[in-house]
């Protein structure tokens, strides 16, 4: 069984573009979720959508493996042990550059400047838990993020002693229970205790990874054409009642939208449609993925110094800043988002420990051309030829 899913390093990328995308919209233009922006940008309103799809490809990209060995996590420590030798190293490294951001050019929130309390909260990624001024608007998927990670090896206990319906049914009926009987305190970005009425779109992405094991009858369905008859009442319902509606319903959005992005993957992840995985596997989306995440962690305080910095200087406000951000912002944005992934994401990503890491970071010892050439065998001597002669 082929054991690289091809295309998920590029839906990962769109996804992390499309947030940057989703930023310059929505800092350019005043009054959110009342944006003043013209209509045919609209389109770029789902940013949350988009950090949720992230939930989803995240459980499903990290559920394949156990999914091909009977839904066992290989260990719960050890698993642990990697999410955080992967995520955290350029998290803190992205916390340390936006805080400097933060105090020194623009502020990340309203709420002020961050403190000693957002030092603390956001180095222990407990901004899901606690409160404290931001110094970076999109860390707080991060900590989300990470309280799912703990729930991880738990939700595969369930999915593989009691089956799939099992665990989507335990962490998804107590949060549509939540929202019946309390609408009006349903959760929004921003809030502290998003994790649990998230943990079904992850969960989603956790059970979807099992068709990637299915029978082949089940991995020919047309995965991607469900994907598009789901996603659609949801999307065209977003868009005819406009931004200031979706927002606020954003709690049961994300629940409706789930199945579709779980299905979506599931295509690319079963190689269909064929157009779109060859797309996907181009070079600039592979590329564009395998630093994705450092894009999404260091994207915003560079789009908030161009909107509220620099493009003052040189454009008017609104439509007008859109544009010169997205012509310096975004460029700005995904080369330092490489630079920053050679540093700081890419070398955690390829080595496992720091031993491994410090090995590959040495430099290299130059080899002398000669000491570089094989060995020349010794000759034989032989009558009539002197010891050093060749041989031919």
């Amino acid at each position: 069984m082929r054991r690289q899913v091809l295309g998920l390093d590029g839906l990962r990328g769109l996804a992390a573009l499309y947030v940057v995308l989703f930023h310059c919209w929505l800092y350019a233009f005043p009054g959110y979720p009342d944006s003043s922006a013209p209509r045919v940008l609209d389109v770029l309103m789902f940013g949350r959508i988009a950090v949720v799809f992230f939930l989803v490809l995240s459980g499903f990209s990290l559920a394949i493996s156990p999914a091909r060995h009977g839904w066992r996590s290989g260990g719960v420590a050890q698993f642990l042990r990697r999410r955080a030798w992967r995520i955290l190293p350029p998290y803190w490294a992205a916390l340390a550059m936006s805080l400097v951001i933060s105090l020194f050019v623009v502020p990340a929130s309203h709420y002020g400047p961050p403190d000693r309390s957002s030092i603390l909260v956001y180095g222990l990624v407990l901004q899901d838990v606690f409160f404290a001024p931001t110094p970076n608007g999109a860390f707080w998927s991060i900590g989300v993020e990470a309280e799912l990670y703990l729930l991880f090896p738990l939700i595969l206990l369930v999915r593989r002693r009691f089956g799939a319906a099992a665990v989507v049914a335990c962490v998804t009926l107590p949060v549509i229970v939540r929202g019946l009987m309390a609408p009006g305190a349903n959760p929004v970005e921003g809030d502290n205790w998003l994790a649990p009425h998230l943990a079904p779109v992850f969960v989603a992405g956790v059970v979807g990874a099992g068709i990637v094991v299915a029978s082949e009858r089940v991995r020919r369905l047309p995965w991607g054409w469900f994907a598009v008859l789901a996603a659609l009442p949801v999307l065209a319902l977003c868009f005819v009642q406009g931004s200031v509606w979706t927002v606020r319903h954003y709690f049961w959005i994300d629940l409706a939208v789930a199945p579709a992005m779980t299905m979506l993957i599931a295509a690319v992840a079963t190689g269909q449609p064929a157009f779109l995985v060859r797309l996907l596997t181009t070079r600039p989306l592979q590329r564009l993925g395998d630093f994705s995440y450092s894009l999404y962690l260091i994207h915003l305080p560079i789009v908030l110094v161009v909107i509220r910095r620099v493009a003052p200087h040189f454009v008017a406000p609104g439509l007008h800043t859109f544009c010169f951000t997205l012509l310096v912002g975004l460029p700005v944005s995904v080369l330092t988002a490489w630079c920053f992934s050679q540093i700081f994401e890419l070398p955690f990503k390829r080595n496992r420990s720091w031993k491994s890491l410090m090995v590959q970071s040495r430099p290299s010892t130059t080899v002398p051309e000669e000491q570089n050439q094989p060995p020349v065998p010794e000759a034989t001597p032989s009558r009539g030829k002197s010891p050093s002669a060749p041989v031919t």
